[in-house]
């Protein structure tokens, strides 16, 4: 049976019409315009989404498992696109903007680093003890569209993306982590630049919050089918998990079920005056799975000797980088080394080179962001580099260091 579109949240979509619109399609400066363009404000910010190497480089970053020789385990680049089905499917249903929704889904993991959470978590220690605050990927995500990814202009002059007011509002308000029973976008607009934690603040859209929850319908089931694959869990451990769900083991268990049993009953029990909500057997079985995950992949001990070694990596290449500060020396320093760290050196003093002030800034048009003659400058500026690697690349930077 096909369910129609029952659209109770028609009238607070996405569009001319809401009182919010103005502040939703606000970007922080004029994007320039071409002469023919058929494409509405959130089409745009997905082009610029997709085109931008962040993007491109999600496929080859981990999302729960590094497995770079399986193709079927999930990448982050996969998981956008789970996130941006489901949220498609929901924003649909309900009568949202699926065009606003799409785009935060394909964005809003731009900001994770290397090796997953594991890979946050060391370059948020790291950024602790040298400059005294935290690294989590929806900040950096915002960070990364505001001020690192550039793309060029029609004059072939790079730029940053300046994204529109409620994709960034929703890349940096998407934490899927926090147990919240019920779901509302805030009314305020705010300063994104005041969000200094995660979830301090619901999204602004109701688009947003869609995808936020999306994202966890997005990871659960799909998280069990590849550790099963990896052999993290045996399949006879789903026992345990029908237990805990008080089902019956003859019945199907599986990714599908999981993501259908769990939109259907989102969108059947969520209203714009209850809000985005489950009924009580549908946030069973999402907190009932999500703690059997914690427990029996998430936690696994299977995991540690890789974990441990992505925090060697990373180690390797932030200290190996620090080592080149001297203030307005520091670029000099790093092309010293360039004769034992042919790829890593070069490559960073590119990437750093189009953020710096200097007399030079031809094809750039984006903001200066770093001051050689600040320290905390220059760690941060690592940190942001290295959260752009991919695993491989990150592991191949070690390995070049360690090889000199």
């Amino acid at each position: 049976m096909i369910v129609k579109m029952n659209n109770l949240f028609l009238e607070e979509a996405a569009n001319e019409v809401n009182p919010k619109w103005e502040k939703m399609i606000l970007r922080r400066e004029p994007l320039y315009q071409k002469k023919y363009d058929v494409r509405s404000q959130f089409e745009r910010d997905y082009n610029r989404v997709i085109f931008s190497t962040a993007y491109r480089r999600l496929k080859h970053k981990t999302q729960v498992f590094y497995s770079p020789t399986i193709d079927h385990i999930s990448t982050r680049f996969e998981h956008v696109k789970y996130v941006e089905s489901v949220s498609y499917t929901m924003a649909k249903y309900m009568g949202l903007n699926t065009e606003l929704t799409k785009v935060i889904a394909n964005a809003h993991d731009l900001g994770h680093g290397p090796f997953g959470h594991r890979g946050e978590k060391i370059l948020s220690e790291i950024l602790m003890r040298d400059i005294g605050k935290r690294f989590w990927h929806e900040r950096n995500g915002l960070e990364m569209v505001e001020n690192i990814e550039l793309l060029e202009d029609n004059e072939n002059n790079k730029q940053n993306l300046n994204l529109t007011y409620a994709v960034r509002d929703g890349i940096i308000s998407h934490c899927g982590e926090i147990d919240e029973k019920t779901l509302k976008p805030r009314k305020e607009y705010i300063d994104l630049d005041d969000y200094t934690t995660p979830n301090k603040y619901s999204p602004y859209t109701w688009e947003g919050c869609v995808v936020k929850i999306s994202d966890k319908i997005s990871y659960i089931g799909r998280d069990i089918e590849d550790a099963i694959k990896l052999k993290i869990i045996e399949k006879e451990e789903l026992k345990e998990l029908y237990k805990m769900l008080d089902y019956n083991e003859e019945q199907d268990l599986n990714n599908t079920i999981i993501i259908n049993t769990l939109v259907y009953d989102l969108c059947e029990n969520s209203s714009p005056e209850k809000g985005l909500c489950f009924s009580k057997e549908g946030l069973n079985l999402l907190d009932t799975i999500k703690k059997f995950n914690y427990k029996k992949i998430y936690n696994s001990k299977l995991l540690n000797p890789s974990q441990r070694f992505f925090e060697v990596v990373i180690h390797e290449i932030y200290n190996i980088l620090k080592s080149t500060y001297d203030g307005k020396n520091t670029l000099k320093n790093i092309e010293v080394l360039e004769k034992y760290y042919g790829t890593l050196m070069p490559n960073f003093k590119e990437w750093l080179n189009e953020y710096i002030d200097k007399e030079d800034r031809k094809g750039l048009k984006n903001r200066v962001l770093f001051d050689l003659n600040n320290p905390r400058d220059f760690y941060q500026a690592i940190v942001y580099y290295i959260s752009g690697m991919t695993d491989n690349f990150a592991i191949d930077m070690y390995n070049e260091i360690i090889e000199y």
